[in-house]
């Protein structure tokens, strides 16, 4: 399967990256619409997967006051068990790695329990026990 991970950069990309957003967070998993789109979209750097050239899978980070987030991955439900959870997050990684602001950020996330061993393989690590976020249970962890 041919996968390309892209910089959602205009309106029509974002745009497609909320529907993936949406078609699984809010239509799949039950999470508030007002929950799953916040105040951090126009700051956050958002991510597109694509294959086969049609869009299946999205993500984005940004910075905060502990250091760098990255969160909403998301993968449409055809698209999960072909390597598109671990393009988006090699994208975001590299995305992180070469910006200026970005050396010597701590890097976390709060991954869905099932999510966990793509982050751990990243080098990821469980910090604190496991908690509820919009219904589903999670672990925050950071890359070691």
């Amino acid at each position: 399967m041919s996968l390309l991970v892209e910089k959602a950069l205009g309106k029509s990309a974002k745009d497609i990256v909320f529907s993936i957003r949406s078609k699984v967070f809010v239509e799949e998993q039950n999470v508030p619409a007002d929950k799953e789109y916040d105040q951090f979209e126009d700051e956050s750097f958002h991510f597109l997967a694509s294959a086969q050239g049609k869009p299946v899978g999205a993500a984005r980070w940004r910075f905060t006051s502990e250091g760098i987030k990255l969160e909403r991955f998301a993968v449409l439900s055809e698209a999960r068990g072909k390597g598109v959870g671990q393009a988006l997050l090699t994208a975001v990684l590299r995305d992180i790695m070469v910006h200026p602001d970005a050396k010597g950020k701590m890097k976390y996330l709060n991954s869905q329990i099932l999510a966990v061993p793509l982050y751990e393989k990243f080098g990821f690590k469980k910090v604190g026990d496991q908690f509820e976020e919009c219904n589903i249970q999670h672990y925050r962890m950071e890359l070691a």
